[in-house]
């Protein structure tokens, strides 16, 4: 039988990731959600799971002291699909599953490509308290207007999350440029709204990678835990846009909250 005649799989999560020594009780937790398709019913891609993992990882233990766990979301199938909105829904179950499992912990929804559409749009579940959004993948027209094909990205269920985006310059998969467009709404909407330039990176963030994971767990444990923002994130935050929406992810972030 082919495989597209098979019935799609329930959405779920994957294996908490958690490191030795982390407090037996969870205090928030930080779901990733892979990158999928515009459309497509097809089931999900076991490499875009995989390629979450590294991030998971990193998260975890960065926030284990902290009693972060971390769950990279399976996806029902991998294409968002118009008005169905299949990732997003599967992130707003995948939030009301954690909430089950967990209790009143806080959730950080953190997605790439068009999972990073996906965190943005379930970003108002109530156990959301933040959205990390890497590289989002937004319809033409759809992230400032009504001219897209599925219109105008919602944003103000975003108020009250920390919010933040980053994008490499040298995307070529998903427009940088619609991305800040965006993000400059939804600063409207929520001043608790950041974005983050990674020069002349592309889709997949890889050339400056340590950066780029350094400024996903310094948000992650600041928004989850209250910990202290690094300086660039607190004055991204703070900046009124475009300066705060464009700010550059400067070479060495990550050994600067070492030093």
């Amino acid at each position: 039988m082919a495989q597209s005649a098979l019935p799609l799989p329930a959405a779920r999560l994957g294996r908490a990731v958690r490191t030795a020594g982390a407090p037996t009780s969870v205090s928030g937790v930080v779901l990733l959600l892979p990158d999928g398709e515009p459309d497509s019913h097809r089931r999900p891609s076991p490499l875009s799971y995989a390629l979450q993992l590294p991030l998971a990882r990193t998260l975890a233990r960065a926030g284990q002291e902290d009693g972060l766990a971390a769950h990279v979301v399976r996806y029902r199938c991998r294409g968002w699909n118009a008005t169905d909105a299949h990732l997003a829904a599967d992130a707003a179950w995948a939030v009301d599953e954690v909430v089950r499992r967990y209790g009143d912990v806080p959730v950080c929804l953190a997605g790439h490509g068009m999972g990073g559409r996906a965190a943005l749009r379930a970003g108002g579940h109530p156990a959301v308290n933040s959205v990390l959004a890497m590289a989002p993948w937004l319809p033409e027209g759809g992230a400032d207007g009504p001219d897209g094909p599925d219109g105008p990205e919602p944003v103000k269920h975003l108020l009250g999350r920390q919010v933040l985006l980053v994008h490499g310059t040298n995307d070529a998969r998903t427009d940088p440029e619609l991305s800040f467009r965006l993000a400059e709404r939804a600063k409207k909407a929520n001043r608790d709204t950041c974005r983050f330039e990674v020069h002349s990176d592309g889709h997949g963030l890889r050339q400056h990678r340590a950066e780029v994971m350094a400024l996903a767990a310094n948000f992650v444990r600041g928004s989850l835990f209250g910990r202290a923002y690094a300086r660039p994130v607190a004055d991204a935050l703070a900046a009124p846009p475009p300066l705060g929406l464009r700010m550059p992810l400067a070479a060495g972030f990550g050994k600067s909250l070492r030093g």
